[in-house]
């Protein structure tokens, strides 16, 4: 059982190489090796000339493209493996604090106000980070109850409150220009990711991780209930918190450029668990490699097998509400 644990982070990182090249040759307009070289070395200063439109395609479209749907896989399941074990349940997601739902709604409310791209996804951004302050602050002021149990119903309550306000945007936006627009970004997309959005994201999801790597074995410990984490020497009380942010701070950044992706962090941490086990150390990395594979190969899938393109969020509620039934069958066994 050892040797296979071990084995699986090369199996993922060769799985994550293959859906990678797979992802960037996969599309409406094919890809060569020969557009790949010349982008390439294009890059490095070694071609000139005119860029061919295979050149174009890949260095303005597929490969950002690409890198972003590996980017949010990577996130949504390392916040999903963070969330998991900080709750000590695999049914969580990282939108339980509700902050998919709050990013959607500083996403509608910027189209309703015509922002421009980057101001919707600044306004999903904070408006995401805010519902999670305000979940926390909630579950903060009701003391004398169990605060994991009042931090998980806040983040419902606040989560349907924020869906409230979204069905009353998508009523007041224009049915001919707004609400399409809504529609299609509510159901998660990354056809307009651009390199500059990466350039932002990218460092958001970074800070995130950071705290999780480096305090791996705390997070470890409190899968093990907070009684037993406060006699090994944890303070749980600023331990929580901060796990909760970076958790947050990796999900709203990711859902502020690529839409409502759900039950990517659902599935990915617990098919994760099963391969390498409970140990958060090894879960963390293995589940953001087996996330970013899964989000290229959906992401391949969304854009190649219609005319036009299926969004992801239909694509991974296709996959996941099954896994989930199953998931929930198997709950207590594999939990108890």
């Amino acid at each position: 059982m050892i040797a296979m644990r071990r084995a699986a982070f090369p199996v993922l990182l060769i799985a994550l190489a293959a859906t990678l090249a797979l992802a960037l040759a996969i599309g409406p307009f094919p890809l060569h090796f020969g557009d790949v070289w010349h982008a390439v070395s294009g890059w490095i200063g070694t071609a000139g000339g005119q860029p061919t439109p295979g050149e174009i395609v890949f260095t303005r479209v597929r490969l950002p493209r690409v890198v972003a749907a590996a980017l949010v896989g990577a996130a949504l399941s390392g916040a999903g493996t963070a969330y998991q074990t900080l709750f000590r349940n695999p049914l969580v997601s990282p939108d339980i604090l509700g902050v998919a739902a709050g990013a959607g709604l500083g996403a509608v409310l910027g189209i309703l106000l015509s922002l421009p791209v980057m101001g919707i996804q600044a306004l999903a951004f904070v408006v995401g980070l805010a519902t999670v302050a305000l979940v926390y602050l909630i579950a903060a002021a009701l003391r004398g109850h169990d605060r994991t149990l009042v931090l998980v119903l806040s983040g419902v309550v606040v989560g349907a409150l924020a869906g409230a306000c979204i069905a009353l945007v998508k009523i007041l936006a224009d049915p001919y220009d707004q609400l399409p627009a809504i529609t299609f970004w509510l159901l998660g997309s990354l056809a307009g990711i651009k390199l500059n959005d990466l350039v932002v994201v990218a460092p958001l999801v970074l800070i995130g991780v950071v705290p999780m790597v480096l305090l791996r074995w705390r997070i470890g410990v409190l899968s093990l209930g907070d009684d037993e984490a406060r006699a090994l020497g944890v303070d749980v009380s600023r331990l929580r918190p901060l796990v909760i942010a970076a958790a947050t701070l990796m999900t709203a950044s990711v859902v502020a450029v690529s839409g409502v992706i759900g039950w990517v962090g659902l599935m990915i941490p617990h098919i994760a668990r099963m391969l390498v086990g409970p140990n958060f150390a090894r879960l963390l990395p293995a589940a953001m490699l087996l996330g970013a594979s899964f989000m290229l190969l959906v992401d391949a899938l969304g854009r190649s097998i219609g005319r036009t393109e299926t969004p992801l969020g239909i694509l991974t509620a296709v996959l996941g509400a099954p896994f989930f039934l199953w998931l929930l069958a198997r709950s207590r066994k594999t939990w108890d």
